[in-house]
């Protein structure tokens, strides 16, 4: 690691430090300013390129019982077409009669033109901290690094896809658990944060935008590239709720949702956070 980033990384270890003492607390605004500056000086160093690429290569190799790539697995542009696909996730597939995002079409792809076990690409789909990536994840950085700087436009055109986002807006606001916690819990509201963790107000334009904009994300703290799939779980974690089922409709439902609170914005995934 050259100085420049050693020294972004020390100052972000002292911010968390500081959140822990409350004498040697910095301001939020402080707070804030230090890591924007930690992920400016790591922009020219996301390790998610790595990952990529890895994806890139699982893409062309002929795997499973069927000896085959996914080289013609289609997207929603088309068979085999990667680019711009994944700003146009979720969307419905008439081959499979249902909605997808692009982890579930994935898996999909892996079983019909590989002929791989459904549970078995599905058994593991993320990687510990600081392990290396799944399969699944390094598809999904590829996939989704093909459709960086352009802008998202996840489709209401069919019935199914106009009731996948009533069933995501649902899932949203309903609140269970514990703790009776919601997704909205955390993100209706402006200027909320959790320790470091900015909560972005899902249901605006713009921060709904730049939230979506940025999964995948290479987590630093974590080591590891993290999908949109883990993304939510990790919420549901969170609020003590039943953990999402991998692919499951609610989980493609309420990226769905998501999604299309997003539209108009502009991809930059696979970002990079704290």
């Amino acid at each position: 690691m050259d100085r420049k980033r050693m020294a972004a990384a020390c100052a972000l270890a002292g911010f968390a430090l500081a959140g822990a003492q409350p004498a040697a607390a910095a301001t939020e605004q402080d707070t804030a300013q230090g890591i924007a500056q930690y992920r400016e000086m790591l922009a020219d160093g996301n390790p998610a390129e790595l990952i990529e690429m890895a994806g890139e290569d699982l893409w062309k190799e002929s795997r499973g019982p069927k000896n085959a790539t996914l080289e013609k697995c289609d997207l929603g542009q088309g068979a085999g077409v990667v680019k711009g696909a994944y700003a146009q996730l979720p969307r419905y597939f008439e081959d499979a009669g249902r909605v997808m995002d692009l982890e579930s079409r994935l898996v999909y792809c892996m079983v019909q033109l590989q002929g791989l076990e459904a549970a078995e690409v599905t058994k593991k789909p993320f990687s510990g901290d600081g392990q290396y990536s799944t399969d699944i994840e390094a598809l999904v950085a590829y996939v989704a690094g093909m459709s960086r700087g352009m802008n998202i436009a996840v489709p209401q055109s069919h019935p199914k896809e106009q009731a996948a986002y009533a069933r995501g807006r649902d899932i949203f606001y309903y609140r269970g658990g514990p703790y009776d916690f919601s997704c909205a819990s955390c993100h209706t509201g402006d200027n909320k944060r959790i320790r470091l963790q900015d909560l972005p107000n899902l249901t605006k334009q713009e921060p709904a935008r730049a939230a979506f904009a940025s999964w995948p994300a290479y987590r630093v703290s974590q080591g590891a590239l993290r999908s949109m799939q883990w993304r939510l779980q990790d919420c549901f974690r969170q609020q003590r709720m039943p953990l999402l089922k991998y692919g499951s409709d609610a989980s493609v439902d309420l990226t769905v949702f998501l999604g299309v609170n997003a539209n108009g914005g502009q991809m930059m995934a696979p970002a990079i956070k704290r």
